[in-house]
């Protein structure tokens, strides 16, 4: 597998385990996930976020056979353009993670959609997380809401020719995200980590609206245990072959991975 939406650090406001690269791996191995995709959680709250992304780097440098990294950038910063290059060009991030709320501006500011055009002509992907945690749980020092879904929308139709992936939401199919023919350019997938496959069976309904491409293995460690997701996985009512799909040939795609950067079969929540 494949995970989409993982983190790296400290986070401000709680404590996080499996946090530094060895124990990510650790964790990693035991739930049979082969890679990654990594970004430093606390670039988050740091007021410099290029602080982070050199945390990162470190941190994850002996390892990029299973780590995928991706930078965090603020656009609101004054110095994103050399943070945008130096995660490129000397981190090798593969991506960006956007934190808009946290970082305080739009998704339909200048400054921002200047910095995705900016990286999707140096090839990178564009992730957003609607949150963080749930804002029920938040510290008392902040009020973060989630990422408007309509405020995504809206930069998907402004930066058509970028990649986005959307992780840590739900609903999608109560907004035009996740709606069929909603006048959006296919340019989004969307992870599992927050999608009821029971119930409302979300994921189905996306795989459904959208197309089994569009769907990826997320599950948000360590915020979260990847056991909720490889369940959801193992019960979730489709095909294997749109189940493998899921766990990663969407994203190794969508990233542009090599063919053999996940080989090992898969063989479900414990080995």
């Amino acid at each position: 597998m494949i995970d989409v939406n993982a983190y790296l650090g400290h986070f401000a406001f709680r404590q996080l385990r499996h946090n530094r690269a060895d124990q990510l791996l650790r964790l990693m191995d035991s739930r049979n996930i082969e890679q990654a995709v990594v970004s430093s959680a606390a670039a988050i709250t740091y007021r410099n976020a290029q602080a982070g992304n050199e945390e990162l780097a470190s941190d994850v440098q002996r390892h990029r056979d299973r780590f995928i990294p991706f930078g965090v950038v603020n656009p609101a910063y004054a110095g994103w353009r050399d943070d945008l290059k130096i995660c490129h060009e000397e981190f090798g991030a593969k991506g960006l993670r956007l934190y808009p709320r946290w970082h305080n501006y739009d998704l339909s500011d200048p400054d921002c959609i200047e910095l995705v055009n900016a990286a999707s002509d140096r090839s990178l992907v564009i992730s957003i997380p609607l949150r963080v945690e749930d804002r029920r749980q938040q510290s008392w020092l902040v009020d973060i809401p989630d990422v408007d879904k309509e405020e995504i929308a809206a930069l998907m139709k402004s930066c058509p020719d970028s990649r986005f992936i959307l992780v840590n939401g739900s609903g999608y199919v109560r907004s035009p995200l996740g709606q069929t023919n909603n006048g959006l350019p296919a340019n989004y997938v969307i992870d599992i980590s927050l999608l009821t496959v029971e119930l409302e069976n979300e994921v189905g309904q996306l795989i459904e609206n959208l197309g089994p491409e569009r769907v990826v293995f997320g599950s948000g460690m360590p915020f979260h245990y990847p056991d909720p997701a490889i369940v959801k996985m193992e019960i979730l009512d489709v095909s294997e072959a749109v189940k493998e799909g899921i766990r990663r040939r969407n994203v190794a795609r969508l990233l542009r991975l090599p063919a053999a950067s996940a080989k090992r079969p898969y063989l479900g929540l414990a080995e």
